[in-house]
């Protein structure tokens, strides 16, 4: 099913006026390249650098460009490509810091230069006929003399003739011939399992860019076979299950289209790399990977109020189920696909895959919005849809200010990233590391708070959602729970020890007795109790209100059914209702207090006049 809807891509990126210029061709695919060979009309070569300046000092990029490739990968053997390859190939000589003794770089040459020469009288065309002239009189020279040489050494090149444009392999019927090559093999026919097609097998599928590999290895394949893989029904390694070289090279083309940059139909996600895509071109596809993963302040897309209009369009539809999404353009009922990608050690693993529809797929959205909805002290500065990277960002330490995103689990991106987007339970582990970073933060005095917006959000979506627990955006004081109610009563103990100190206390009960409180309320709440009624019990709340901690505190005991009996111990569910609720109460006062301060806020007073001043 994968595959078939890659293919499926394919095509309608092809069939697309807006894409298929950029789509690769049979026998084409990008490479990364990092000089030309620019052959003169006096039969002289001149090497121009193709590198792109980065924004490191000193460093350059090489140029992805498509190029005509070779079936199949390079292994150990000598294999030369068409046009466009590394310098031991183009030139015969090793590359740079390579010893001369043992190089096979003149084998390697002479294998390059057959290659060309026996296709020179069937392509007939007096660009490919000078690229041939050049091989036949090559001096290495050219290269090992070369003032680039020791930066493009080992890189890849192609070539162009002086006054043109294109590359020589860009030439309609260079490249007709090559892509004819790359589609007429008779060997190994068979029914390829994504088209149902009678085609050549692929013995080797293509590789994949743009999967991030801590291990170093840029470029490996979703489908692979080991070399001495079982044998069954007499066939062996890809003949087990055949797709054929036609199908292999579009679902690899449109996967690496998806991974192509900064696209938005990419998702980077902890070590999951996230691509989705619709079956018909649709206004959405383009707009979820913004709504997902935010838009960066450096992206120029942030500064595109076209683009910033048509998400604002999209999050109202969005807020109401996806109902308007005719307005749009898009059907409700068009197929969408979510494919989840991480590197490993033999291939590219796939992490998740999810088909669904357009319609179906908003509601799942939603749903992840309303869970996450809880007020906020900030409602013009927090975002309702927070992006999923913000999310993780709550369950990492920092490390020099900023979150060090290095400590986010392997799988947890993936895992949340599937809750949202099929609309399944959130991962129980997410939870587990939202609770531990509070506690962790409790402790810390430096920290304004512990329990934050979107950690009290995460809670409230994970009880909502895995445990179905209903809770509201704002402080429910007929919440069942007990351990809601003494996350509450924690709260209104801190408050009230932080006014008893005229609010300059350095280390509160927060700092010393959150985590203890949180999670075996019993050894805690009864010394808590006793602190609270010999310091505290007697303040009022707000300042001038004829409410008293004491009264807020009896009005919470109530949820104990009389004489309170502090649990013993929380478990997971319990310790989420005890944050969610310390959280809820805590933006309770900060709202009073607001409230207070506007109603007792002076009239803007007038500048005094010279006789009032007399």
């Amino acid at each position: 099913m994968i595959l078939q809807s890659l293919v499926s891509l394919y095509d309608r990126l092809a069939a697309d006026p807006a894409t298929s210029a950029k789509i690769a061709k049979q026998g084409f695919a990008p490479k990364s390249v990092s000089f030309e060979i620019v052959l003169r009309t006096d039969g002289h070569a001149v090497i121009n650098d193709l590198r792109i300046a980065g924004t490191k000092i000193g460093k350059s990029f090489p140029r992805d460009i498509v190029v005509p490739t070779f079936p199949g990968k390079r292994t150990s053997g000598v294999k030369a490509g068409f046009l466009c390859d590394k310098t031991s190939y183009l030139f015969g000589c090793p590359d740079p810091g390579e010893a001369a003794e043992g190089c096979r770089s003149a084998e390697e040459f002479g294998a390059f230069r057959d290659l060309h020469l026996a296709a020179q009288q069937v392509i007939n065309h007096p660009a490919f006929d000078q690229v041939c002239d050049f091989l036949r009189t090559l001096d290495p020279s050219l290269a090992t003399n070369h003032p680039l040489w020791p930066e493009i050494g080992g890189k890849n090149g192609v070539f162009r003739l002086e006054g043109e444009q294109r590359y020589v392999h860009e030439i309609p019927v260079v490249a007709d011939y090559w892509a004819c090559r790359a589609s007429c093999s008779t060997k190994n026919m068979g029914i390829c399992l994504a088209t149902g097609q009678e085609a050549p097998i692929a013995e080797v599928h293509p590789p994949i860019k743009g999967v991030i590999d801590p291990g170093g290895q840029a470029e490996k394949g979703i489908v692979g076979f080991n070399k001495d893989s079982f044998i069954s029904y007499g066939k062996k390694q890809s003949l087990n299950a055949p797709v054929s070289e036609l199908a292999a090279f579009k679902y690899a083309t449109a996967l690496n289209w998806l991974l192509d940059g900064p696209r938005p139909q990419r998702l980077r996600i902890g070590d999951t790399t996230a691509v989705f895509w619709s079956q018909q071109r649709t206004e959405a596809e383009s707009l979820i990977g913004y709504l997902l993963g935010g838009q960066p302040a450096n992206d120029p897309a942030a500064q595109d109020a076209t683009l910033n209009q048509r998400l604002a369009v999209f999050l109202d539809i969005l807020r109401q189920g996806g109902g308007r999404l005719a307005d749009l353009g898009n059907d409700v009922q068009t197929p969408f696909y979510i494919l989840g990608l991480a590197p490993n050690a033999a291939r590219i693993s796939i992490r998740f895959w999810y088909t669904s529809t357009l319609g179906e797929l908003l509601q799942h959205l939603k749903r992840h919005r309303d869970d996450l909805a809880i007020q906020t002290e900030y409602p013009d500065r927090d975002s309702d849809f927070p992006p999923v990277w913000m999310l993780l960002d709550e369950i990492v330490p920092r490390k020099q200010g900023r979150p060090d995103r290095d400590k986010i689990p392997p799988l947890l991106g993936g895992a949340i990233t599937r809750a949202i987007l099929a609309g399944g339970p959130y991962p129980q582990a997410f939870a587990t590391a939202v609770l531990r970073r509070i506690r962790i933060d409790a402790a810390d005095s430096d920290r304004r708070t512990h329990v934050t917006y979107l950690r009290a959000a995460l809670l409230k979506a994970f009880l909502n959602r895995n445990h179905q627990k209903a809770m509201k955006e704002a402080l429910d004081p007929n919440r069942p729970e007990p351990a809601y109610h003494l996350g509450r009563l924690f709260a209104v103990y801190e408050t009230a020890q932080r006014h008893a100190h005229d609010w300059q206390l350095e280390r509160t009960i927060r700092e010393t007795l959150y985590s203890a409180a949180s999670a075996a309320p019993l050894g805690v709440f009864g010394r808590l109790e006793r602190l609270f009624h010999h310091h505290t019990h007697e303040k009022r709340f707000p300042v001038g209100s004829s409410v008293s901690y004491a009264d807020i505190a009896a009005e919470i005991a109530q949820n104990f059914h009389g004489t309170p009996v502090y649990p013993a111990s929380l478990d997971l569910p319990d310790q989420a209702l005890f944050s969610v609720g310390y959280y809820h109460q805590l933006h309770f006062f900060s709202s009073l207090s607001a409230a207070k301060r506007a109603d007792s806020a002076p009239a803007a007073k007038t500048a005094p006049t010279a006789a009032s001043a007399a």
